[in-house]
C-alpha cells in the first residue's frame, strides 16, 4: 500500500511523513530531493533534468512523471512508497493515479488538517537546521539542531511569501485533494508532533 501525503504548509506533513515511513518501512518520494539526486547522475534522465535546471526552467509535469516512473521502476519488489509533496495540481494527480494504476500499485491518501491561522503561526515562528533542514517549532528552546548545526529562519518564511504559498495550496492543491476524497483518511494536525504522530499511527495501523 502506497500513501499520498497532503497537508497545508505548516501542517507537519514532512515530519509526520518521515515518522510514518520509518514505522512501516516505506520509501519516501519527494520531488525536490529526487530532482537533486538525478541531476547528479550520468544517465539520460539525469542529463535532461540537469539541463532544465541549469537553464532556469520549471520542470514540467511530464518530466515529473518521468521521474516518478523511474523511481517506481527502481524499487525492490514489495516496497511501499510515501509520496510527499506530490501531486500539487489536478493534472499531476490524474497523471500520478494513472501511473500507479499502470504499475498495479494500491494507494490511499492521507490529509493532515490544520486551520489557516495555525499554519500562519507555525510558519512565521518555526526555524530549520541550516544543514539537515530538520524543522523546529517556536517552543523549541535551543539554538542548534540535534545534528549540531545552527537553526535559522527560512528566507521564504515571511508573511508575504507564506500567504502566496497558502493561496497556491487553496487554489491548486485543494482541487487535487478532492480527487481522493473517497479514498482518503484525515488526521487532525492541530496538536504537537507527538500527538499527530500517535493519531497517524492509530489511523494507519489497520491498513498497513
Amino acid at each position: 500500500m502506497d500513501l499520498i501525503f497532503f497537508g497545508m504548509q505548516g501542517a507537519g506533513k514532512g515530519t509526520i511523513g518521515k515518522e510514518v515511513a520509518k514505522k512501516y518501512g516505506m520509501q519516501i518520494f519527494e520531488t525536490g530531493g529526487e530532482l537533486r539526486k538525478l541531476s547528479q547522475e550520468d544517465s539520460e534522465l539525469g542529463k535532461k533534468i540537469k539541463s532544465i535546471i541549469e537553464a532556469g526552467h520549471l520542470v514540467s509535469n511530464e518530466v515529473v512523471m518521468e521521474i516518478v516512473e523511474n523511481f517506481v521502476n527502481n524499487l525492490t519488489e514489495g516496497s511501499q512508497v510515501l509520496f510527499d509533496g506530490i501531486p500539487r495540481k489536478v493534472e499531476q494527480a490524474e497523471s500520478l493515479n494513472a501511473l500507479l494504476s499502470k504499475h498495479n500499485r494500491t494507494y490511499t491518501a492521507v490529509l493532515i488538517n490544520i486551520a489557516k491561522e495555525t499554519a500562519l503561526t507555525r510558519l512565521t515562528t518555526r526555524r530549520i537546521c541550516s544543514v539537515c533542514k530538520t524543522v523546529y517549532p517556536a517552543n523549541y528552546q535551543g539554538d542548534k539542531c540535534e545534528c549540531g548545526h545552527e537553526l535559522v529562519t527560512r528566507k521564504d518564511d515571511n508573511p508575504e511569501a507564506i500567504q502566496t504559498r497558502l493561496n497556491a495550496f487553496e487554489n491548486e492543491t485543494k482541487p487535487a485533494i478532492e480527487l481522493y476524497k473517497e479514498n482518503m483518511m484525515q488526521i487532525n494536525g492541530e496538536g504537537d508532533i507527538e500527538t499527530v504522530k500517535t493519531l497517524s499511527f492509530a489511523a494507519l495501523d489497520p491498513i498497513m
